[in-house]
């Protein structure tokens, strides 16, 4: 039976190394907005289009605490879903990142707000800073590359 190729094989073809790359981008990316964001939320959708009734529940429990969050919308590339689940280990969206730890999805950080547990690990996390935070914000991450761009000439 033969072997897949893969993106190190040698007769792996331009389209594989730049999947590879790619999802090596991505995953840095995600990365970077992990450990530099104070909390960021993974989600389906917008804050402004949510796409899922969970990350819906998890980006109102932050909110309702008053916590000012990045989010990041997994829909518009397969790549950022598979690289933020190759990177935390958990399988589902909603994820909740605070200062790098991931948190959980949309029932832990809804029961964490309802018990008071949400801004005491918040408070443990960033200390004040949560509370003085800035606007809410989206990161847009992975937007997939269109095929029939015109390069610049």
């Amino acid at each position: 039976m033969a072997r897949a190729k893969v993106a190190g094989d040698k007769a792996a073809g331009p389209s594989e190394h730049r999947q590879a790359g790619e999802a090596s981008e991505i995953r840095e990316r995600i990365r970077e907005a992990i450990e530099t964001e104070p909390i960021v939320l993974f989600m389906k959708g917008t804050p402004d289009r949510v796409a899922c009734g969970n990350s819906g529940r998890a980006l109102e429990a932050l909110r309702a605490v008053g916590a000012q969050v990045a989010t990041i919308d997994v829909l518009p590339d397969p790549r950022i879903r598979r690289e933020l689940t190759a990177l935390s280990g958990w399988p589902t969206i909603p994820q909740v990142f605070v200062r790098g730890e991931l948190i959980g999805g949309a029932d832990i950080v809804q029961e964490l707000a309802a018990s008071g547990g949400l801004e005491a690990k918040l408070d443990e996390k960033l200390g004040g800073e949560w509370r003085n935070g800035g606007a809410e914000h989206t990161i847009p991450l992975g937007a997939p590359a269109n095929p029939f761009r015109i390069a610049p000439g």
